[in-house]
């Protein structure tokens, strides 16, 4: 998952009664909207003030519901209270943005209530790879945003922009190179696969995971970083420090537009896409109003203004948005993408793990 920084949460002192009791008379709409709420859970800091500003309210004009939003903790923090929390019968959210490991992971334990495709009618606007079942055929999320992490270099220290993953391992990349730390969040044993054995289904079985691993462990002498910090990665681009490496598209095509030296390139191999679901939990008394959530967050036009004001990209086909060709490329590419084998890491992890810390990062 795409871990993002919680910013501390700045709140409303509450009402006190006569101010609230005056202001009943002036704001029948919210008060109507009191009357059916919802909590949503969103990646903390940017994620959630950019849902507080522009998705929420306009959630609650349409549909009258309330929404109290709930920053997740990054990694599978969420993951672990949401389980505790519904073994108690109580819900910290309703419905929530979760990664997609950790989506399979709640599947493992009934974690999700089933959907009602029914009740969800915009469903068909997505893109098949967003609709997620458990093994029994039962919905147990639905793609709420995507990302991709992209090839990037410094302009300055890169006039041509790279084609192909396989700069990575280009001899003359050596010592340039910025690559995530993790397995689980590089998935660069995907974009080892698409490059050099036509695809992931390599991935199937450990004896090809490991005929992977020896591929990509022979870009090691390129690395200068195996990063956690965003941030470090994203300075030493800027900078020339660090040319070459992988990083996300929308927050690169953010510091370009900034006028920093970086540009982020989708390779002909594909960009990899990320991406978190709504799930909702089944300890949650909130079925109604959470279908109404999700069904109203599959529309092409909210779809679209995440686009603009999110920056991540849509889940819906690209036929049906009204993205400009700017706008889409933006935070998008028409290029198959990399999906990540997410079950793979759910079902190998420790295997995974340790040949990364043995043959690549360690």
């Amino acid at each position: 998952m795409r871990e993002i920084l919680n910013k501390a949460a700045s709140r409303r002192a509450v009402l006190g009664a006569g101010l609230a009791g005056a202001s009943m008379l002036a704001m029948p709409s919210i008060l109507r909207a009191q009357d059916r709420s919802l909590k949503v859970g969103v990646y903390g800091g940017y994620f959630k003030d950019s849902f507080d500003k522009n998705i929420f309210p306009e959630f609650t004009k349409a549909t009258g519901i309330a929404v109290e939003s709930v920053a997740e903790p990054t990694g599978e923090a969420w993951l672990v209270q949401l389980e505790q929390a519904a073994r108690a019968g109580q819900a910290p959210a309703d419905v929530s943005m979760m990664s997609q490991v950790a989506l399979l992971k709640g599947m493992s334990t009934d974690l999700w209530a089933p959907l009602d495709m029914s009740k969800i009618p915009n469903v068909s606007g997505l893109i098949d790879t967003f609709v997620n079942k458990y093994p029994d055929g039962r919905f147990a999320g639905i793609g709420a945003v995507s990302w991709y992490i992209t090839l990037v270099t410094n302009t300055d220290v890169y006039p041509e922009a790279p084609t192909s993953w396989s700069a990575l391992w280009d001899a003359a990349n050596a010592d340039k190179l910025g690559l995530l730390a993790l397995v689980s969040n590089s998935f660069l044993l995907e974009v080892t696969a698409r490059t050099y054995f036509g695809g992931t289904d390599i991935l199937d079985t450990e004896e090809g995971i490991l005929e992977v691993f020896d591929k990509l462990a022979e870009v090691k002498p390129n690395v200068r970083l195996w990063y956690r910090d965003e941030a470090q990665f994203e300075q030493a681009l800027k900078s020339g420090e660090i040319p070459m490496g992988q990083y996300y598209h929308d927050v690169t095509g953010l510091a370009a537009a900034d006028g920093h030296p970086v540009r982020s390139t989708f390779p002909e191999e594909g960009g990899i896409r990320d991406s978190g679901s709504w799930a909702l939990s089944r300890a949650s008394e909130k079925v109604e109003e959470a279908h109404t959530f999700i069904n109203y967050m599959c529309q092409p036009e909210i779809q679209a203004v995440l686009s603009r004001k999110v920056g991540t990209s849509p889940t819906v086909k690209r036929d049906l948005l009204d993205l400009t060709a700017e706008e889409f490329n933006a935070v998008s590419s028409d290029i198959e993408p990399i999906i990540p084998r997410y079950e793979m890491y759910q079902e190998r992890s420790d295997f995974l793990n340790q040949k990364w810390t043995e043959m690549i990062a360690g």
